[in-house]
């Protein structure tokens, strides 16, 4: 039966070869926009490495601070390491807490003697090496006593191994990043632009730059992140619990000089925190997704018209056909199937089509589709295959097409089931 739906459906493709293009070109044009609409938003919050635990991450990129002397005014920006440790790092139901500088900064490597190059530095504790699941390939991370002793080693990607030496082997050997000479403990894999959590060209611990020196607001704020891993996502309501509680003890702590952190509802999950871009602004999560609801009907519905009436023009040369199958004993219900799994057949070629279509836009025109705002880092967006090329990507793109399907020949279908036998015969389509 399925073999005579497709036969059926390449039959009527070259029988009318223009509405068939138009029609699998609109269909292909629809699930292209759709898939890029998805895909902008899957590398956000897919899990891929050395961001393979997203769906346990909960995050604080930022917050606010309040003096009862400046009234409802706040100071808003990342937090400092001493907030960090005594708010986050000290929380007993999380798998692990990291801490690290808010962004990554460009800076210049070298050897002695030899030109710079730029690549951008990351500033982190020992814990982020437990957190984020890079791929060593020489060496390992830094450990606490190498962290706590403020020692000048670094972590560096592949890339920046064979610029600097030549090759991806450079355990054990000194660079100069800017003018402190640095000791490779480690060399990973090259990371995705898209993890914005993690991503850097070179690690370094940041007791080793003074980073945690860098604060205001009596110490309070800072230029620090931290990063929370659950053991699972059902330990995030006792885990924004347990933070609340350090909050009110360490605003008691502090607010005998009048301070007062601003949280908002942090720590954010993977999704929200993708959606997040200032301190003194929540997210609204429900309005992002219903924002992204009506893209996608009307990216559904605007093709769907169209293809609605080429599917009614196709069945108008079909009349007779139906009466004859019709009178051969064809019942409405099996009319109706055979119709709607003819148009699918077409609707699923063009998605496929579309499908890769929007997979090559995104590997061709990644600098514009995955560029990150506010980024400071020196290297275009990165697209790994592992992130396009999901499992879910692929059903979503199914799930389109079906519905897609529907909406184009539900009604057409419908129309043409209910025909009359007599009227059919005779050509007419109502």
């Amino acid at each position: 039966m399925i073999k005579q739906y497709f036969i059926q459906a390449w039959a009527q493709l070259r029988q009318q070869p223009l509405i068939s293009a138009v029609s699998i070109a609109g269909t292909a044009l629809s699930i292209f926009l759709i898939m890029l609409v998805v895909m902008m938003q899957q590398v956000k919050v897919a899990p891929f490495a050395p961001e393979s635990n997203r769906d346990r991450f909960l995050h604080v990129r930022c917050m606010s601070i309040g003096n009862k002397s400046w009234g409802t005014s706040t100071s808003n920006g990342p937090m400092s390491v001493q907030t960090a440790r005594e708010c986050f790092q000290s929380l007993t139901t999380p798998e692990a807490v990291t801490i690290y500088s808010c962004l990554v900064a460009s800076k210049p490597v070298s050897l002695p003697g030899q030109s710079a190059t730029g690549i951008d530095l990351r500033e982190t504790d020992d814990v982020f090496w437990h957190v984020f699941d890079f791929a060593f390939t020489d060496g390992k991370p830094y450990d606490k006593a190498t962290f706590d002793a403020a020692q000048p080693v670094a972590v560096i990607t592949e890339s920046v191994s064979r610029v600097l030496f030549g090759t991806t082997k450079s355990v054990g050997r000194e660079f100069l990043l800017g003018h402190a000479p640095y000791r490779v403990a480690g060399v990973v894999k090259d990371v995705s632009t898209l993890a914005t959590t993690c991503y850097g060209q070179v690690w370094v611990p940041f007791t080793s730059t003074g980073l945690d020196k860098d604060v205001w607001s009596e110490g309070h704020m800072g230029m620090m992140s931290c990063t929370i891993l659950a053991r699972s996502r059902a330990d995030f309501p006792k885990i924004r619990e347990e933070v609340e509680r350090r909050r009110l003890a360490y605003n008691t702590q502090i607010g005998e000089d009048g301070w007062e952190l601003i949280y908002r509802n942090r720590p954010y999950d993977q999704e929200k925190n993708s959606i997040a871009y200032a301190a003194n602004y929540e997210p609204d999560l429900k309005a992002e997704r219903r924002e992204r609801l009506i893209i996608f009907i009307i990216l559904l519905i605007v093709p769907a018209i169209n293809l609605s009436s080429m599917t009614q023009s196709r069945l108008r040369q079909r009349v007779s056909e139906v009466g004859v199958r019709r009178a051969f004993g064809c019942t409405r219900t099996e009319m109706l199937g055979q119709i709607l799994a003819e148009n699918l057949v077409v609707t699923l070629a063009a998605g496929i089509f579309g499908l890769l279509l929007s997979i090559a836009f995104a590997y061709l025109g990644n600098t514009i589709l995955f560029a990150q705002p506010y980024s400071a880092t020196v290297n275009p967006p990165a697209v790994d295959a592992s992130i396009l090329l999901h499992a879910s990507t692929f059903g979503w793109a199914l799930l389109f097409c079906f519905i897609l399907n529907l909406l184009s020949s539900g009604l057409p279908a419908w129309r043409a089931s209910r025909i009359g036998i007599v009227n059919a015969l005779g050509g007419k389509l109502y």
